[in-house]
Parts: C-alpha cells; sequence; structure tokens
C-alpha cells in the first residue's frame, strides 16, 4: 500500500483548509490514484512556529501504477494547482502532500532539486501523520526501524502530542 499525508494552514483562491485537501483528493483521483482508506481530519499546531496558522491534515492510503518519482511528479502538480508556494521551509501553505511509505520500500531520489527519503525522513517525529495513520492502518510497520505504529507513537515526544481529531460538528463549525 502507498500512504500519502495531506495538510493545508491556509486558505486558497478555492476556499478554506477543508477545501484544499478536498480537491486534492479530487486532483489525486483524476490522476488515476485510487483512493483506498482515508483518515478522520486532524488539526495540529503549525512546525516549528506554532503561531502560525494550524494544521488540518489527513493520511490516505492509495493504489497506483506510478512510480514514486512519477508519483513525487504529480503530487507536486496538485500543490501548485492549490497554489502552494515554497518560498521558505515550513512556511504556512495551502497544500501539502507526502509520499509517506510506497509499499514498504525504501527509496531516494531527487525531485525539482529536493531530496526525498521514502519513508519519509521526518515522519516518525509528526503526530500529524502517525496518528492519522494508525487510524487506517493500525499495525503499520515502519520499513527501515521495523518499529509498529503503536511503538511510535509512544515515542514521540510530550509537545509533539498535540492533536485536536475533528469530529463532524467540529468540521462544520469551521466550514462556513
Amino acid at each position: 500500500m502507498i500512504f500519502l499525508a495531506i495538510g493545508s494552514n491556509l486558505h486558497s483562491s478555492f476556499g478554506d483548509r477543508f477545501k484544499n485537501i478536498s480537491l486534492a483528493l479530487n486532483y489525486l483521483k483524476n490522476e488515476k490514484v485510487e483512493i483506498v482508506k482515508k483518515s478522520s481530519f486532524y488539526e495540529t499546531f503549525s512546525y516549528p512556529d506554532p503561531k502560525k496558522p494550524k494544521f488540518i491534515n489527513i493520511v490516505i492510503s492509495v493504489k497506483s501504477k506510478l512510480t514514486p518519482k512519477k508519483l513525487m511528479s504529480v503530487l507536486t502538480s496538485i500543490e501548485e494547482k492549490l497554489e502552494r508556494k515554497r518560498n521558505k521551509k515550513n512556511e504556512p501553505r495551502t497544500c501539502d502532500i507526502d509520499i509517506i511509505d510506497y509499499m514498504g520500500k525504501i527509496v531516494n531520489f531527487e525531485h525539482d532539486k529536493f531530496k526525498l527519503n521514502i519513508p519519509h525522513k521526518n515522519m516518525t517525529e509528526r503526530n500529524f501523520v502517525l496518528y492519522p495513520l494508525k487510524e487506517i492502518s493500525p499495525s503499520w510497520i515502519h520499513p527501515i526501524s521495523k518499529k509498529n505504529i503503536d511503538v511510535l507513537i509512544k515515542n514521540l515526544k510530550s509537545s509533539n502530542n498535540e492533536i485536536t481529531k475533528l469530529s463532524e460538528n467540529d468540521i462544520n463549525s469551521y466550514v462556513k
């Protein structure tokens, strides 16, 4: 299975953070990426500056015949369609899509001057990846460390556990 993390902490001209994620999912489907499972929406503080707008995040499992490099090209294209700007690292963004795991393979490559690692090299430090990933794949095991998702969550820094799983009522109160 392939796992992707999708996040947004800025509105785009298309709408709010939820709309950006919804559009990203639709664009994936248009690119013949089959969405198998989708986590709930989770809200987290922006990293590394919690004063910046909060993120909405999900993790999805997908099926695709695209290679990791071609999939990354599709993801970058979707981010650009959703008005993502890449000026500074960790700045607020309308859409961020990362490949978290590609069928348990260990893959490293360059894409648009960026070095990419699969599994995502920082995923074990990110609550906004681990919690939604556990929701849709509770027995997932990290391809390199061989640690299961429960161990990875337990090893998160306590300051990194501030995450809110949003209910339909929460989402409805945000979306106007």
